[in-house]
């Protein structure tokens, strides 16, 4: 029986089974507010010292550490939700992978690790894969019928492989 959980969410008149939110590992969040801090700390430094003659390094630095972190902001997350047809990985505003069940030919655990995917983000691992990926714990992946196989981190792949497997039968 396919574990259901909210019956009152309904998707594109779809039944939702399953909708995870992972948000990207503590090792990132700290790097991300030490380059920001450090970078903007530096502009503030050169402000303070020399504000008429370095003016605009304060402002080149200010603008750097605004861009790191709205990149931050933008990959905070990643959202999966699974309906008894569709599978959607959402990570940031622009990478959303919608992916039929039935195009689905195998669902594994995996260990996302820095060999195999080169660190967290949206990666290409040493087997082609395409991977969404926020830290390096556990993840999905899904091999296809054509295509290469898509892999994503999440806090329970087991229980996702479960539900996919039990769909695609």
């Amino acid at each position: 029986m396919i574990k259901i959980i909210n019956e009152n969410n309904i998707q594109k008149n779809e039944e939702l089974l399953y909708k995870e939110w992972i948000p990207v590992g503590k090792f990132i969040k700290v790097l991300v507010l030490f380059v920001c801090l450090l970078i903007f700390s530096i502009g503030i430094i050169i402000a303070a010292f020399k504000p008429q003659e370095f003016a605009f390094l304060s402002i080149i630095f200010s603008n750097v550490s605004l861009f790191i972190f709205l990149i931050y902001w933008n990959y905070r997350r990643l959202k999966i939700t699974l309906t008894k047809n569709h599978l959607d990985v959402e990570y940031g505003i622009f990478n959303h992978k919608k992916i039929p069940i039935n195009k689905i030919t195998r669902c594994e655990i995996t260990k996302a690790n820095f060999r195999k995917y080169y660190g967290v983000g949206i990666r290409f691992g040493l087997d082609g894969s395409l991977v969404y990926n926020t830290d390096f714990g556990e993840a999905v992946k899904l091999t296809f019928q054509d295509g290469r196989p898509f892999v994503f981190s999440t806090r329970n792949p087991q229980e996702i492989c479960n539900l996919i497997n039990k769909l695609s039968n």
